[in-house]
């Protein structure tokens, strides 16, 4: 396909009751990512060039979802619902630029494939005028069918309309399209409202186009493309289907997943060759992993980077800001936050380490935490090459502790510790004898009364 100016469409104007939620239909989110956004990454990915956003309910939210992720993109208001063709008219001034291409897309289809865009547009760089898509199914009824002639799509018929042996054709509208920007604005111009609706919509323009003798045809999808989100039980299966799809391209790149239908991904998930992913792992937002890792059992990941070698897990938790080097090690029921752990490092069990920078090969032992909130701000923690931090040992931010440096197990360190300094933080202990004994006798002398 040569180059060509596009300008995607996006409706995203639908209020989506039926989500019985006060968030905009468009913002609930599959794998992490807002529905709207999967559908503008799709037309990014298929070089959909330019973005119109259509928006109407929650106009501000989307918005602003929106322009967070692609700063600067334009939206238009569709201030009355009066149909799809009048929705897509509320991006007349973008429309009026002089696109080469066109894509009308909606804001709740999040699992359309950048390829089948692509395909639509490749059809328009072949001199078609109309690309539609479509998808079969051996239950289309209450779809649209697509009547075709010698590969021309002649007209879109809604089920209540259709023949008996219309009924009978199993391709179906996705309502996905590619205009030839030149004639868009005057297809839009001729679509009336003479329906029991009384709407506008957008399907009457293959039947226009045709009366035109202009070139109109469809390209199948696979049906997860068009599939449309207008309440939970969808969304779930909106989900399930992006999972799937993400395992599969996880494990023909080189990705081990040892129970891939219990390992959940986001939309941003970047793992590395040679990584080995044990059961009942979630991946957050911003996670990489740089390959050759292993991710064990149980555990929680987001907002974090892994370096080749590393082991995670099982039962850890990575936060935000973790950037785990080579073959350092989280061991099980540890958190780690804001947080470089240097190569070889270690922090086997139980611990939480936040707002911290650790040394090549240092250890944490079992229960040790950085105390790193007073309750107003974040302070941080070093910990030296080489350190030992003993079990049970709570650092008070801010620390510095010195390369080869010993924390004492117990200790509370309050001040900096020098290189290979051996530091105690705890209370001497004191024994008395015999007080046990007299100790069990008082108390079960209370007990009884």
């Amino acid at each position: 396909m040569s180059e060509r100016s596009c300008l995607s469409i996006i409706l995203a104007a639908g209020e989506g009751t039926r989500m019985k939620s006060k968030l905009p239909k468009v913002l609930h989110k599959v794998a992490g990512l807002e529905m709207v956004l999967h559908v503008m990454r799709a037309a990014q990915s298929a070089k959909g060039g330019d973005i119109a956003l259509v928006v109407g309910h929650g106009a501000d939210r989307v918005r602003a979802a929106a322009e967070s992720f692609m700063p600067g993109v334009r939206t238009f208001v569709q201030g009355e619902r009066l149909g799809t063709a009048h929705a897509v008219l509320a991006a007349r001034d973008a429309i009026a630029e002089g696109y080469d291409d066109v894509l009308v897309m909606f804001g709740d289809t999040p699992l359309v494939e950048a390829e089948t865009l692509v395909r639509m547009r490749e059809g328009l760089a072949a001199g078609l005028d109309v690309v539609v898509m479509g998808f079969r199914t051996e239950r289309p009824a209450g779809y649209g069918r697509l009547i075709e002639k010698d590969g021309a799509l002649l007209a879109i018929r809604e089920d209540k309309d259709c023949s008996e042996a219309e009924r009978r054709i199993t391709f179906c509208n996705g309502g996905l399209m590619a205009i030839a920007g030149r004639h868009l604005p005057g297809l839009l111009e001729a679509v009336g409202k003479d329906n029991a609706k009384g709407e506008y919509y957008l399907t009457d323009i293959v039947s226009i186009a045709n009366d035109r003798g202009l070139k109109v045809s469809a390209v199948e999808a696979a049906y997860e493309n068009v599939l449309g989100i207008n309440n939970r039980s969808e969304l779930a299966e909106a989900e399930a289907i992006w999972q799937e799809r993400k395992r599969r391209e996880m494990m023909l790149s080189g990705v081990t997943l040892v129970a891939p239908e219990t390992v959940f991904f986001s939309f941003d998930t970047a793992i590395g060759a040679d990584t080995v992913i044990e059961p009942n792992v979630f991946f957050g937002p911003g996670v990489v992993i740089d390959g050759g890792a292993a991710i064990h059992a149980y555990s929680h990941i987001e907002g974090a980077h892994i370096a080749t070698g590393a082991s995670i897990g099982p039962f850890a938790r990575l936060r935000p800001g973790a950037d785990i080097m080579e073959k350092a090690k989280v061991g099980n029921f540890c958190e780690i936050k804001k947080t470089r752990l240097g190569p070889g490092a270690k922090v086997p069990h139980l611990s939480y380490v936040g707002d911290a920078v650790v040394g090549a090969k240092a250890n944490i032992g079992a229960g040790a935490i950085t105390c790193n909130y007073d309750g107003y701000g974040k302070s941080l923690t070093e910990i030296g090459e080489g350190a030992f931090v003993g079990t049970n040992s709570s650092l008070v931010a801010p620390l510095i502790i010195g390369e080869g440096a010993y924390i004492a197990s117990g200790s509370v360190i309050t001040d900096d510790v020098p290189a290979d300094a051996l530091a105690f933080g705890r209370a001497r202990q004191v024994t008395r004898e015999g007080r046990g004994k007299l100790l069990r006798v008082k108390l079960s002398a209370a007990r009884k009364k």
